[in-house]
């Protein structure tokens, strides 16, 4: 498991200081500075402040924010490109906006030297690459933030592919995570909205993944898992796992060669159907959803090659989605509701769909959804896009305090995607209905009466034990009041503001006692006569004077600036 830790001293800053130091000098570049001085880094790490050179920023107020967020991440390195890219499927963590500009990043790494990876394969594997293959390519065919690939070939005459952790990648996580640990514990400290946000919960969510980013054996385990659910299916072809040969740093499967869905010469040349192919890659995505509640949640272009006779061949399974039955259940709702029109369910689904701190305005919310779908669906005539139908609902739901829930937002992502794909395969596909038989089985094997009767036991065993639960809960309560051990607490909220005004009122009228004291004594020593004396004025008094005159002006212009006396 990864290793982080909390800073909480000065000693384990100053462990990272090198690392700290990168970091605000890419932040600092690009026009983060302001991040710096709220966070009031300096009583932490004041020789890393020294040392990054405020000229040296470069001028980029052409970009939108969320754009010098992407670039900043990217030039930060392996940890803060992985966590842009999480991001970028989490529009329940950061603002849309983000997660959009986010989701175009890139790993631009150079890869590292055989002689590592070399060193890596043999402490994993037992052997070296020249004794576990006949041939081994020293030249990576690819480098990515966490490791790179190397293409091999087996005794046997198979030809893989061995993907090769970065040499000590999991030191540098640690360290980064710890650091972005620290940071996000001063944000919640110094900034009130992040209270809410709560950003520690953001990077301990970042950990569990990139754990699982950085374990191979869990890549094969969904490889397999993929396999197996289309065990039968013709239309669909997973590389083969070599499990000797894996490890959690090394992973070896089989090398396919087939070309890239996006090559339409190449697709005619072999003969291959497009409107086929479109068809086939969506009904393989449904049944990843729909059937399977498991599916791949990348399906970019480059993830997915083209074999004779049409087969689809999908690569990378590192970012898988899982969709539970009872969400799979709500979006059928949501596309039944939305082909019948029924505004109320409608907007009833997208609730179910979300998740919220708040109760929005139901009628603002369903107000705003009509007009969503009237300008997307009804005024469409038939050329509805949901890819631009998802992306509109999740900007449109994020005004009203909801975000989709996040495993739903990869299932829309995926869909998205492949919509995509499979127009620009053929333009006239149609993917809601490609959609029907699906959502027409889902909404039947709602309605089993196998099923209805096991949701009635279920729910029945439920209130048995609930019913169970209660006596012993009433009497557990009774006897801590009986005892005096009950203890009762209190939450405010939405004060700050009225204690704000109060400290201010409050630190005025001390100013103004102190100001009164300050002009009567001084008073009393000037017409005491008390020397020193400049031109027989004491100089005790003309001081005092003097300080209140500051104090009363430091207090008028205070007030003057807040337009309130």
């Amino acid at each position: 498991m990864l290793s982080i830790r909390k800073i909480g001293v000065v000693g384990r800053t100053y462990r990272h200081l090198n690392r700290y130091r990168d970091i605000l000098r890419v932040l600092f570049k690009y026009g983060f500075g302001d991040i710096i001085e709220t966070l009031r880094i300096e009583q932490y790490i004041e020789i890393g402040l020294q040392m990054v050179s405020r000229k040296r920023r470069e001028r980029i107020d052409k970009l939108s924010r969320a754009e010098r967020v992407r670039m900043a991440v990217e030039e930060l390195g392996p940890t803060f490109i992985k966590l842009g890219q999480i991001l970028s499927t989490r529009p329940d963590l950061v603002p849309l906006e983000y997660s959009s500009e986010l989701s175009k990043l890139q790993d631009h790494v150079p890869s590292f030297p055989y002689e590592e990876a070399r060193a890596i394969i043999t402490q994993e594997l037992g052997g070296t690459p020249e004794e576990l293959f006949v041939h081994f390519e020293t030249e990576p065919l690819a480098a990515a933030s966490i490791g790179q690939v190397h293409r091999a070939r087996l005794a046997d005459g198979d030809e893989v592919v061995v993907k090769v952790q970065r040499p000590g990648i999991r030191k540098i996580v640690e360290v980064d995570l710890e650091i972005l640990l620290h940071l996000a514990s001063l944000m919640e400290r110094h900034v009130e909205e992040m209270e809410v946000q709560r950003p520690t919960r953001i990077v301990e969510e970042f950990a569990r993944s990139l754990e699982k980013e950085i374990d191979y054996t869990i890549e094969a385990y969904q490889t397999e898992r993929f396999s197996r659910q289309f065990l039968g299916e013709h239309t669909i072809y997973v590389p083969r796992l070599y499990r000797g040969l894996n490890s959690s740093r090394v992973l070896t499967m089989e090398y396919v060669e087939g070309i890239k869905v996006t090559d339409f010469e190449a697709l005619e040349k072999n003969g291959c159907n497009r409107h086929t192919l479109a068809v086939n890659g969506a009904d393989l995505i449904m049944k990843q959803i729909f059937v399977h509640g498991f599916f791949h949640a990348d399906p970019h272009p480059g993830n997915i090659f083209i074999l004779s006779n049409n087969i689809i061949c999908f690569l990378d399974f590192g970012m898988m989605g899982r969709i539970r039955q009872e969400e799979r259940e709500d979006f059928t709702d949501f596309v039944t509701s939305l082909a019948g029109k029924k505004e109320r369910k409608i907007m009833e689904s997208v609730l179910r769909l979300s998740v919220y701190d708040r109760e929005p305005d139901r009628e603002r919310l369903e107000r705003d959804l009509v007009d969503l779908l009237e300008a997307q669906v009804y005024g469409r005539q038939g050329k509805l896009e949901m890819g631009k139908l998802f992306q509109s609902l999740i900007e449109t739901v994020s005004t009203h305090g909801l975000t989709i829930k996040p495993d739903l937002y990869l299932m829309m992502k995926a869909l998205g995607t492949i919509e995509g794909i499979a127009k620009m395969l053929d333009p006239t596909f149609d993917i809601l209905k490609q959609a029907e038989p699906f959502v027409r089985q889902i909404q039947e094997e709602r309605m089993n009466p196998k099923r209805i009767a096991g949701d009635m036991l279920e729910i029945g065993t439920e209130m048995i034990q609930l019913g169970r639960e209660i006596p012993g809960e009433v009497r557990s309560i009774l006897k801590q009041a009986r005892e005096g051990k009950m203890k009762i607490e209190f939450g405010h909220s939405g004060l700050e503001p009225l204690i704000n005004t109060h400290n201010r009122g409050t630190n005025r009228l001390v100013f103004a006692i102190v100001l009164a004291s300050l002009i009567i004594g001084s008073s009393l020593v000037v017409l005491s006569g008390i020397p020193p004396r400049w031109h027989d004025v004491p100089l005790i008094g003309l001081v005092g004077f003097i300080l209140a005159g500051v104090i009363g002006f430091s207090l008028v212009i205070s007030i003057l600036r807040r337009r309130k006396m």
